[in-house]
């Protein structure tokens, strides 16, 4: 096989026109640099330097494996550029997979951030394909980051979580109710009414359940919408009251109102989760510094 490194020194010397001017370019003796041409006609099985003068010139051989040895440098030059930008994080490429409410309040300005900062790196988005393990794909490889709710208890070894954003739970009660003049509600004085889930069952129904248990009650569903635009439909109807997180909220109907809860407060935890063995990647942290930033706007 023939060595490339022993073609960049028969570049080398093409290109000076002797072994002398060859050997000052590049640092050698001009022993070595002859000892290296040497060396690489015994691979190709052909001179590849002929002398003229007190210089050389290339063979037919010498002067095609220079053309490759050309190539070869812009190449490698190219790879050292390109590698270079990746360890930076001016490039790669990220998969990112997310639910639907923070889409739009944290991952879409993250995004925005960094392709300002950022333009060379890609980000490939989608949805959670697995609601009940959003980590999963974090944890085979087949993902960069994911965003999910929930403690580190929750999702098991060998991922890392940064937390984001608290992200509280606000009454949506409709239009009448006996505490719609309020600014804000406690959590205890929904008790008795009748409630309209918003949940699917998992860390985002456990922080509502959680914090009734501590108000000293659990909640009575009427209605189960598991989607937080039905559940302001079934409010306005008068089928119960709902609590929906703020970044959940989006568009409100025009037959409810939205009131702040106390005493206490509902809070479902947003958190990043990363693969805790991956190697560094720039971009990644570029990432979830810019998801941060996108927290703290909220």
């Amino acid at each position: 096989m023939i060595d490339v490194r022993r073609m960049q020194v028969l570049r080398a010397v093409v290109g000076n026109g002797s072994v002398t001017g060859a050997a000052a370019a590049l640092g050698y003796t001009p022993s070595a640099v002859s000892q290296q041409i040497a060396a690489l006609e015994k691979e190709a099985g052909a001179a590849l330097l002929e002398r003229v003068g007190r210089g050389v010139r290339p063979t037919a051989a010498g002067l095609l494996l220079t053309g490759y040895a050309d190539t070869i440098g812009r190449q490698l030059a190219e790879a050292e550029t390109a590698l270079a930008d990746l360890l930076a994080g001016r490039t790669g490429q990220l998969a990112v997979r997310y639910f639907a409410t923070a889409g739009a309040g944290l991952v879409a300005p993250a995004v925005a951030r960094l392709r300002e900062a950022h333009p060379g790196v890609r980000v490939d988005l989608r949805l959670t394909a697995d609601p009940q393990d959003p980590s999963a794909e974090v944890r085979e490889g087949r993902a960069d980051l994911a965003l999910l709710v929930g403690s580190a208890e929750l999702w098991g070894d060998g991922v890392r979580l940064t937390r984001l954003l608290d992200d509280p739970y606000l009454a949506v009660l409709p239009r009448g109710h006996r505490l719609a003049g309020r600014r804000s509600v406690r959590l205890a004085e929904l008790a008795e009414e009748p409630f309209v889930g918003s949940e699917w069952p998992g860390p985002c129904l456990d922080a509502q359940l959680d914090a009734c248990a501590a108000a000293g009650f659990r909640p009575g569903f009427a209605v189960q919408s598991e989607d937080y635009m039905t559940a302001q439909g079934f409010v306005a109807a008068g089928l119960g009251v709902s609590l929906v997180p703020r970044l959940g909220l989006g568009s409100r109907h025009s037959g409810v109102v939205v009131r702040e809860v106390r005493d206490p407060v509902p809070v479902r935890v947003i958190q990043a989760v990363t693969r805790a063995t991956a190697p560094a990647q720039p971009a990644l942290d570029a990432f979830v510094d810019a998801l941060k930033q996108a927290a703290r706007a909220s």
